[in-house]
């Protein structure tokens, strides 16, 4: 039966309570470095506490129907729109770092916890308008667009071709005679499929879609399309819309498919920075091809962001649950211990801090790279730019799957609680999951690494300069023994460099020689594909652990406390260990690494663990996510789990009658029968 009363005590859980007692590190400290200053963070806490008045239960959604679902969604987009533009005018009027940069931060998720149907709109949409739109197209839709005057989405993946994005089918031919595009879908596999927020919620989109002039092939190329009429909100005439169904995560986002017959827009709704038609129908290619992909490229470092903010998020749950949690007593006749105790749990939790710091820290190093080659692209050097591409697609690879496989690792940690959806990690991991295939499936991507790599193998045996990114090739050219083992973080990413190193060469060499054999160069990186992806893999993970080593003791360490470094050091090494344990059976291919070596890696995992256990709640803390962010019955701040889970279950709406409807419609004559 349903209490008015709430079960949660005015207190912090004990065992809590005395994790926090003495860490060996300042925690503010922490949260001063993790937010880029002490001014960022009171910032950030002073827009949450303006933000999060007045929300509703976080988990109302999980009750109702498909369809109020999607209301429900887009009654807290539109909520949350308006605080955003009433906190910019009163924060800093006519800027533009609260509305409408903070409507696909994390610090939204408390206010959408059905997700957001603006998503592809904020992230993609306007991007793509603002970047790739002419000075007539921004003011026209890019800054209505950013205003949510209009929204929109980014139509580019169909039912039958996703990351082959040269594969899509959709057209467009220019009639010179009107002076306009005519969009068609020329079969069902040509529909467009998943764009977020199409179903219902935008009236505009960013298709992609094949150029035709007089019947010539003009590639790829993208159309500002209006969907639906901006008053009765229908779909436009030669316009089949609509919803593509539930999902495994992202329930509000809205995610839909498209066809076109016969859709007039004007000439000048094709995106013209770059391309260009002509009235008389001429085509002026862009200067570089690659430059669309730089949409591609900013989706792929959101990724990253939101993937390594999702790890620590079900990392800080998981922690914190395990610190309250008792069970299994270590010793006989001892009481039971916190679970968080058995060093087993304590690899699970520690291991997923660790990956999501990691690529906390790239993060980072992605947007200013982003950045620089964005301001590089604008004055016309393209130079950076296959050097972001493959980046952004290597950790878009690695953040994406490490951070699926690590959230249901933690939610797995707290044994049968974490199957409910209270505790969070149900979401979390559904919205998470999906990055492992959308904007480029990993494997694919993994394959263009691959491929690049090859490349710049070959011309580094015809003794060209590397690019910075695979400057490490170039250093462990030609060497063929790794130096003899030491105990360093440095030696442990070297040694992933050595590896990576030679698993390039040898997909190389074993490409090359298929080649030789007769096969053409697309049959052989085919069937190189599983090498491909190797080295592409180690390619990625040596420059995560290169990031990591230089953000933790680098020059930027001078400015941190000696006890923070030594607790980021910590986790540097427990990061750096796991990473070289999980590549040993590549790692033993190339060098000589001893059993005593082996053994010497697993005491220092050993001691990472033991070195981070009296600190995990703090460095959790060290976040500082918000209980509504966090949105779990297992992770909030004050440890009250069983209260919450109690408190959660009686909120359930079976729970509302002491009998249910079902009883004596259904249940009762079945048991009165006789079968």
């Amino acid at each position: 039966m349903p209490t008015s009363k709430s079960l949660i005590p005015a207190r912090v859980n004990p065992d809590l309570e005395k994790e926090r007692r003495s860490p060996s590190f300042s925690v503010e400290e922490f949260q001063h470095w993790w937010y880029g200053g002490a001014d960022k963070l009171k910032d950030k806490r002073e827009i949450e506490t303006y933000l999060y008045k007045d929300l509703r239960d976080g988990h109302l959604h999980d009750y109702l129907s498909h369809e109020d679902v999607y209301h429900l969604a887009v009654k807290d987009v539109t909520e949350a729109a308006v605080k955003l533009r009433k906190l910019q005018e009163i924060r800093n009027p006519g800027g533009n770092d609260i509305w409408p940069k903070l409507l696909y931060s994390y610090i939204s998720w408390a206010m959408m916890p059905a997700n957001n149907p603006f998503a592809t709109h904020i992230t993609m949409f306007v991007d793509v308008l603002f970047n790739q739109g002419t000075p007539e197209q921004i003011e026209k839709f890019a800054k209505p667009a950013a205003n949510c005057n209009i929204i929109g989405t980014y139509a580019q993946t169909e039912l039958a071709h996703g990351t082959n994005v040269r594969g899509i089918e959709t057209r467009a031919d220019y009639d010179r005679k009107t002076d306009e595009f005519v969009l068609n879908t020329p079969n069902l596999q040509a529909y467009k499929w998943w764009p977020g927020g199409l179903g219902h919620t935008a009236n505009h989109a960013m298709v992609v879609a094949q150029l035709y002039i007089d019947g010539e092939h003009h590639g790829i190329q993208m159309f500002i399309v209006q969907l639906r009429d901006l008053e009765t909100h229908m779909p436009l005439p030669g316009v089949d819309i609509g919803e593509i169904g539930r999902k495994l995560g992202m329930a509000g986002v809205n995610q839909g498919f498209l066809g076109f017959k016969n859709v007039r827009i004007p000439r000048t709704n094709m995106l013209m920075r770059n391309a260009k038609v002509l009235p008389d129908g001429s085509f002026v290619a862009s200067p570089v091809s690659r430059l669309n992909y730089m949409t591609m490229v900013y989706t792929r470092c959101l990724i990253v962001d939101i993937s390594s903010t999702a790890l620590l998020l079900a990392a800080t749950i998981a922690t914190r649950y395990s610190a309250v949690r008792r069970q299994s007593p270590i010793n006989a006749n001892e009481p039971e211990p916190q679970i968080i105790d058995h060093v087993t749990q304590q690899q699970k939790l520690f291991s997923e801090i660790a990956n999501g710091i990691a690529y906390r820290l790239c993060v980072h190093y992605m947007w200013e790279m982003y950045d620089l080659t964005q301001k590089e692209i604008a004055n016309g050097d393209y130079k950076r730019m296959t050097d972001m591409h493959i980046i952004s697609c290597g950790l878009k690879v690695l953040s994406s799957t490490d951070g699926s496989f690590g959230i249901e690792r933690l939610r797995l940690a707290c044994g049968g609680h974490g199957y409910l959806t209270s505790t969070n990690f149900s979401n979390i991991y559904g919205n998470i999951v999906a990055s492992y295939t959308y904007e480029g499936e990993n494997t694919v991507l993994l394959l263009q690494v691959g491929r690049y790599l090859v490349k710049t193998w070959l011309q580094l045996t015809q003794g060209k300069k590397m690019p910075p990114l695979a400057a490490y090739l170039a250093e462990t050219y030609g060497k063929r023994e790794m130096s003899p083992w030491n105990d360093s973080l440095e030696y442990m990413v070297k040694l992933l460099q050595f590896t990576a190193t030679n698993k390039t060469r040898v997909a190389f060499e074993n490409l090359t020689k298929r080649v030789a054999e007769g096969q053409t160069q697309e049959e052989a990186a085919n069937n190189t594909g599983i090498e491909l992806t190797q080295a592409a893999e180690l390619h990625a993970r040596q420059f995560v652990a290169s990031v990591f080593l230089d953000q933790i003791t680098g020059i930027k360490s001078a400015n941190r406390s000696k006890a923070l470094n030594s607790v980021l050091e910590n986790i540097l090494e427990l990061y750096l260990v796991q990473t070289v344990q999980r590549h040993m059976h590549d790692i033993l291919r190339f060098t000589a690494i001893s059993d005593a070596n082996l053994r010497s890696l697993q005491n220092r995992l050993e001691l990472s663990l033991k070195k981070l256990r009296p600190d995990a709640v703090c460095i959790c803390d060290g976040f500082d996510f918000h209980d509504l962010v966090l949105n779990s019955t297992l992770g909030c701040y004050d440890g009250n789990v069983y209260e919450r889970l109690m408190e959660a279950a009686r909120k359930s709406p079976l729970n509302q009658k002491p009998v249910p409807d079902s009883f004596e419609k259904i249940l009762k004559p079945f048991l009165k029968s006789n079968l």
